[in-house]
């Protein structure tokens, strides 16, 4: 049984989000207007635990039309979080990641630096178009990385989460690197959230009931309000609930 989290402030120094002007969509294509990446919000009036959270384009909000409709700015703010969103567009445990610049080639070490209370990881499905040339690399980031978190951040809360995915195509890779996820989480004594790469299913961009931006890669506001309502969900049934 995990120690319950005790709300604190957070100094001024993380009021501050890391944020790239990096404008690549998943799989680094460029990001057309018609999927806006919305600017970091303003920094969080709550009072309560600082979550940081490391991932990717699903997680910054690529596709809402502002900050507060991104699936974390939602769960944070009806849980009275400090949110320290440190998630970039095109991310993965290997993919994009040696040409990011200022410090995000290495966010983990960004993250142990806020001492945060709380971290979500919420990578993998950049990955996934890296998988044939670089597998064994991205089973051993994914070991690094949560590892890594861990050693540093030894008396925070971990959480994560399942790959998320955006077609109704889903290549084996989706299923394998999900699997090291899920393995590398247990191995750190994480929680683990399943099944968020099906969350999206039968609303992807060619579905008459599409819950997706105009790009057809990422989530519209609908999306991303039921993303944030399953994370809800799947939060509320960990031992203990968070």
């Amino acid at each position: 049984m995990r120690a319950r989290v005790l709300p604190r402030v957070r100094r001024p120094a993380r009021l501050a989000l890391a944020a790239s002007l990096a404008l690549a969509l998943v799989a680094c294509a460029p990001t057309p207007a018609t999927a806006p990446t919305p600017a970091p919000p303003a920094a969080p009036t709550a009072d309560g635990p600082v979550v940081s959270f490391y991932g990717d384009s699903y997680t910054r909000g690529t596709g809402a039309s502002s900050s507060e409709k991104r699936w974390s700015t939602i769960v944070s703010t009806a849980r009275g979080w400090q949110e320290i969103n440190r998630s970039e567009n095109g991310l993965g445990f290997v993919n994009r990641r040696s040409s990011m610049l200022g410090g995000l080639d290495d966010i983990p070490a960004l993250v142990i630096d806020d001492q945060p209370d709380i971290v979500f990881v919420t990578m993998g499905l950049n990955d996934a178009f890296s998988y044939d040339h670089a597998a064994d690399r991205i089973r051993a980031t994914i070991d690094s990385d949560l590892r890594r978190l861990r050693e540093g951040l030894p008396a925070a809360r971990i959480v994560v989460v399942e790959p998320f995915w955006y077609t109704a195509e889903r290549p084996a890779s989706v299923d394998v690197i999900a699997g090291w996820v899920e393995d590398a989480a247990d191995r750190i004594g994480a929680d683990h959230v399943e099944g968020a790469s099906h969350w999206l299913d039968g609303h992807h961009a060619d579905s008459s009931d599409s819950w997706m931006a105009g790009d057809g890669l990422h989530p519209d506001d609908t999306g991303y309000a039921v993303m944030a309502e399953r994370m809800d969900a799947a939060l509320r049934a960990l031992d203990p609930p968070l």
